[in-house]
């Protein structure tokens, strides 16, 4: 049995949302933690862009896409690389995806911050679930580890 992949179409009021912090964001005024990423489409070749929540945790930093399997998570995979933008700071980074079994402490530091934002997306799973009901929900939220491009 083939199970699809778990996506989260934007409402309106959500396009409208990203596009002010998308705004703010390129004009340099990050938004708890706000990025541009800019990816190249895997069929078209042309940069598309998306605001993201980048982060930190442990040393490391981290996008989640906490709709799911979006046009961006596919980009960025068939891609291989991505460009993160604050104003006029380019950082351009390899992605790694993460394996499910490596998400839960990811998931719930990124609930821990952002639940206010996201927390709609998920389901009713919040920072405080364990790590195996955050296992259990992982296949449906891509995480890559972002390391910079030298």
């Amino acid at each position: 049995m083939s199970v699809e992949p778990r996506y989260m179409k934007p409402r309106k009021s959500t396009n409208s949302f990203n596009r002010v912090v998308g705004a703010l964001t390129r004009l340099g005024i990050g938004v708890w933690g706000s990025r541009v990423l800019y990816v190249r489409g895997r069929t078209s070749g042309q940069w598309r862009s998306n605001p993201v929540n980048l982060l930190s945790y442990e040393g490391e930093r981290y996008l989640v896409a906490p709709r799911g399997h979006t046009q961006w998570a596919r980009n960025l995979r068939a891609a291989g690389e991505g460009q993160l933008r604050v104003g006029r700071r380019i950082d351009t980074f390899t992605p790694t995806e993460l394996a499910d079994d490596d998400k839960p402490a990811i998931l719930r530091a990124y609930l821990k911050r952002w639940k206010f934002e996201v927390g709609v997306f998920f389901d009713g799973i919040g920072p405080d679930a364990s790590d195996d009901e955050l296992r259990r929900i992982a296949p449906g939220y891509p995480v890559f580890r972002v390391t910079a491009k030298r």
